[in-house]
């Protein structure tokens, strides 16, 4: 039976919405003025970069797991369920307008981004779903706060199943967001291409 910390970090996806079009809207329109205007383009993309958020999420939970199992577990355990409460406090600051609540997170990700950046550019201007998906599953790793935060759920989740299962609950409230602003913005891309809309510009 899933708990309603599921629910939670759901919501956290769907109404921190905002946020991730400006974190991601970059790669969004690179996709877009690179050609893609099919809903399987922009749904591979985002496909990708969920699969590196229950992959992370995984990883934390494992991490967490491990932690429980060293000597001395009920401290671990209550380091564990501050911090997931803590950034889960920090969170609500930043969806508020308190935008220096998570910098801090996203400053610890810069060292890992700033190797998986460079990998990006291979596969820019994506034109295929087999471009598409690579792209998301590196652009997951963007240091992001609010990523951050759903992973500290993960991390005090007791196993990687859970953790990854957490993730993906988060991931899928990004969904539409995301998947919505990249279908509008292509209808825009060959709206304004249109020969009738440029003279008529012109």
């Amino acid at each position: 039976m899933l708990d309603s910390t599921f629910f939670a970090l759901f919501l956290v996806g769907l109404l921190g919405g905002t946020h991730c079009v400006g974190m991601c809207g970059g790669i969004v329109g690179a996709l877009t003025f690179g050609g893609a205007t099919r809903w399987s383009m922009h749904l591979a993309y985002n496909l990708g970069r969920i699969a590196s958020y229950v992959l992370a999420g995984a990883l934390a939970g494992a991490l967490g797991a491990a932690s429980l199992g060293l000597e001395g577990q009920i401290p671990a355990r209550l380091i564990l369920y501050v911090l997931a409460n803590l950034m889960l406090v920090a969170l609500g600051f930043y969806l508020i307008g308190v935008t220096q609540a998570l910098a801090f997170t996203e400053r610890a990700g810069q060292a890992l981004w700033r190797r998986l950046q460079p990998l990006t550019r291979r596969f820019l201007p994506a034109t295929s779903v087999s471009q598409a998906l690579p792209l998301g599953l590196l652009w997951g790793w963007l240091p992001c706060g609010l990523v951050y935060s759903a992973l500290a759920s993960a991390l005090s989740a007791g196993s990687a199943e859970r953790g990854a299962l957490l993730m993906l609950a988060f991931g899928l409230g990004t969904l539409p967001n995301l998947l919505l602003a990249g279908i509008l913005l292509a209808r825009l891309n060959h709206f304004v291409q249109q020969r009738v809309v440029r003279i008529s510009s012109g």
